[in-house]
């Protein structure tokens, strides 16, 4: 979050998961029944409440302060129905799908300095660009070319 122009100097607000146990970074698990997807693979809902974050405002600073913070959030994605492919054999990546509409409602707290944020309402939310279906990269592209 920042406050005025988009700029490493004006961020107020960095929020990212901690780092798992197994080392992963900027990734969560998601509980049972967070992730709905509708029988003909055209939509999804992903929904979660108080995901533990880190507030680090100047991350990725080695000094910087990671504060306690939580997210609740929810985001819904639905087909156009318009086919689209993104492949680069160079860098072993495809992806196949569809065009897609997206929209997020969230909502962020920092409890120990008093702050909270929330966005407006999942139906005022929209976006410029999503796309939902199938990504394939690294070894697994490879494996799927020789098949």
């Amino acid at each position: 979050m920042f406050r005025g122009p988009v700029a490493p100097a004006n961020e107020v607000h960095d929020f990212h998961p901690p780092i798992s146990e197994c080392g992963l970074f900027w990734t969560v698990p998601v509980p049972a029944g967070g992730l709905t997807i509708s029988d003909d693979g055209m939509s999804f809902t992903l929904q979660m409440r108080t995901v533990r974050l880190i507030d680090q405002p100047k991350f990725p600073a080695l000094d910087a302060i990671g504060t306690p913070a939580t997210m609740s959030f929810k985001l819904v994605g639905k087909s156009t129905g318009q086919p689209v492919k993104y492949e680069d054999p160079d860098k072993h990546f495809r992806f196949t799908g569809s065009r897609a509409t997206c929209q997020l409602e969230a909502q962020v707290e920092v409890p120990s300095i008093g702050f909270s944020w929330k966005s407006d309402p999942l139906d005022t939310s929209k976006c410029a660009f999503a796309i939902i279906g199938e990504e394939v990269n690294g070894r697994y592209y490879d494996a799927e070319k020789k098949s």
